[in-house]
């Protein structure tokens, strides 16, 4: 079974952060659990302010705090 792990993510860029930069910018930034059982078979928008699922058209209107992902 594969071990799963957290990583820390940029809402803007996608690109990988460190949790310490996570914990200073919660606003643009999220954190997620990675590996393990997911089976990254369709995509869902979140705000990265609120870690709550929102729509396509929400993700599209604030690119700056939202992230989009395989789950």
């Amino acid at each position: 079974m594969a071990r799963s792990r957290i990583v820390a993510r940029s809402a803007s860029t996608g690109r990988f952060v460190t949790k310490s930069y996570a914990k200073r910018a919660p606003a643009k930034t999220t954190v997620e659990r990675v590996g393990g059982t997911t089976k990254n078979s369709r995509s869902v928008n979140r705000s990265a302010r609120t870690g709550k699922f929102i729509t396509q058209k929400a993700a599209s209107a604030n690119p700056a705090t939202s992230i989009t992902q395989k789950i």
